[in-house]
């Protein structure tokens, strides 16, 4: 009787050891595959949400997240003004939920649809923007063209149309440098 309950007493330490080493196992893992999941992958876990965040240059922006792109996330804010938010100049995001997004892997297409492609569909609806640099530095008018590295902004009052009279020069700005984008009125 002795002899059973010493083995019972080893055969439970034996299970309870193995149990604990495949919980350790398997947090490790855990952690493995969150390590591997991109800032993207979890923000488009909370496409449709409210969210905030935090830019180098602009502050605190809110709003629902819209679209996340590789290298942006739009944002629509509480006035329906969208906000373009390059991925350089976010610091914090908040209002997450649990949700992640599955691994996204970036087709051809999709891997080319970067900021600038999307501060060239500004630039071909001609809507007047507000350009927050992530200096905090901010311009006001139309982006009138986007080059390899570069947007070129005619700068206008933000509630006049692009007219000649009206603009009062035209500026080169690294697209580097742009933290945030802000349509006058709401993108389409």
């Amino acid at each position: 009787m002795r002899w059973q309950q010493l083995f019972a007493d080893l055969q439970g330490q034996l299970e309870e050891h193995e149990t604990a080493a495949e919980r350790a196992e398997w947090a490790s893992r855990v952690r493995v595959e969150v390590g591997a999941v991109p800032l993207s992958d979890r923000l488009r876990g909370s496409v449709d949400s409210a969210v905030s965040v935090r830019c180098r240059g602009a502050g605190q922006v809110t709003g629902r997240l819209v679209e996340v792109g590789p290298d942006w996330l739009l944002l629509e804010d509480d006035s329906a003004r969208q906000c373009l938010v390059g991925a350089g100049a976010i610091r914090a995001v908040g209002g997450l939920g649990r949700r992640t997004a599955a691994a996204h892997e970036v087709g051809a297409v999709r891997g080319r649809l970067d900021l600038r492609w999307a501060l060239r569909a500004l630039a071909r609806d001609r809507t007047a923007v507000q350009v927050v640099l992530d200096d905090g530095f901010v311009l006001n008018g139309t982006l009138d063209r986007v080059g390899a590295d570069y947007i070129e902004l005619a700068e206008h009052p933000i509630d006049e149309p692009r007219r000649a009279a009206a603009v009062q020069g035209v500026r080169a700005v690294v697209i580097a440098a742009v933290a945030l984008v802000r349509s006058e009125p709401a993108l389409d």
